[in-house]
Formats: C-alpha cells, sequence, structure tokens
C-alpha cells in the first residue's frame, strides 16, 4: 500500500496526504496550492510507497492537536525535538494509507 496519496481538487493533484502516527491524522503537503497567491508548496519526489517531501512539515497547536514538526523522507518520518507530543525526537515507518485518493 501507498503511504501517501494524491489529493485533487477541480480534477487537479493539489497535494498529498500522509497518516501522522504521532497526531492520529492526516498531513497535507501541498505541491500545487489551489490558491495561486499561495507561495509554499512542498518538493515531492514522486514516489508515493517511499515519499519524501522538502521542507519539514510544521503543524500548529489548536484546541485539539499539540504541535508537531517533522521531516518526511524515504518513507519515514522523523519528529523534531520541538514536537509537543509523545513521538518528539522519532524516526519511525509512515503508516500505509487506506484507499486509492484524498
Amino acid at each position: 500500500m501507498a503511504k501517501t496519496l494524491p489529493v485533487r481538487s477541480n480534477g487537479e493533484t493539489i497535494g498529498y496526504m500522509i497518516e501522522c502516527p504521532a497526531c492520529g491524522c492526516g498531513h497535507l503537503f501541498y505541491t500545487n496550492h489551489p490558491d495561486k497567491k499561495h507561495d509554499h508548496n512542498w518538493t515531492f519526489d514522486g514516489n508515493l510507497d517511499s515519499p519524501t517531501f522538502s521542507p519539514s512539515m510544521l503543524v500548529y497547536p489548536s484546541h485539539n492537536q499539540k504541535r508537531c514538526h517533522s521531516f518526511v523522507r524515504n518513507g519515514k518520518i522523523q519528529f523534531l525535538n520541538d514536537c509537543g507530543h509523545q513521538m518528539a525526537g522519532q524516526t519511525v515507518e509512515l503508516p500505509d494509507m487506506d484507499g486509492e485518493e484524498c
């Protein structure tokens, strides 16, 4: 199974979703943000089974989620030490995604 799945809007791939094992939810790496004024897109190596995205992903804390800061490289997620969850400082395999696309 793939570790990332394409996310489409109006028939166009706008990014790729991974399942974050620390947060228990998906994180979306925009590679082609639908708002063309948005100037931040990640690069993706195109490998759905062992993805690499650049730069890091920083998810700010919200009412139900802790800060999550990570790199995704070669199918693994490296949680940086500034994460607010129990997986800070660890590197683990990305879980497989269910389904064909998001």
